[in-house]
């Protein structure tokens, strides 16, 4: 799929959830990003670690008044903060929760590595 493509799809189908009743059920999900998480060691994502597998789902939890970064997003696992999606990389995924859309994210996959940026994946999808 060529860029022009991906974003044709990525800024059409909020309007068509936006028409869409809020109970049916996502016909569809539109890959958003897949990206290492930030912040892995710093919190709770080592003593989870055991009970993570890939696909699991994570939540996405805004941020905005982050004093390190005001686009901040934050990765969560049952509950508990495991980290961040990189600030390099989180802009159209805070912008979208800013605007009310729905998104899942889940775990791509686990490395056991002592690179704290290669531990965990995360994917985000925006659910149409």
């Amino acid at each position: 799929m060529n860029r022009r493509r991906l974003l044709s799809l990525i800024f059409a189908v909020p309007a068509a959830v936006a028409s869409a009743p809020s109970q049916a059920a996502p016909s569809r999900r539109v890959l958003l990003q897949q990206s290492p998480l930030a912040g892995f060691q710093y919190h709770a994502g080592e003593r989870l670690w055991a009970l993570m597998q890939p696909g699991d789902p994570l939540q996405l939890v805004r941020e905005p008044t982050n004093p390190y970064d005001p686009r901040a997003v934050a990765v969560h696992f049952q509950g508990q903060r495991i980290g961040y999606l990189p600030r390099a990389e989180n802009t159209a995924v805070a912008q979208m929760l800013d605007r009310g859309e729905r998104l899942a994210a889940h775990i791509q996959a686990l490395a056991l590595d002592a690179d704290p940026w290669k531990r965990v994946r995360v994917s985000v999808e925006l659910l149409a």
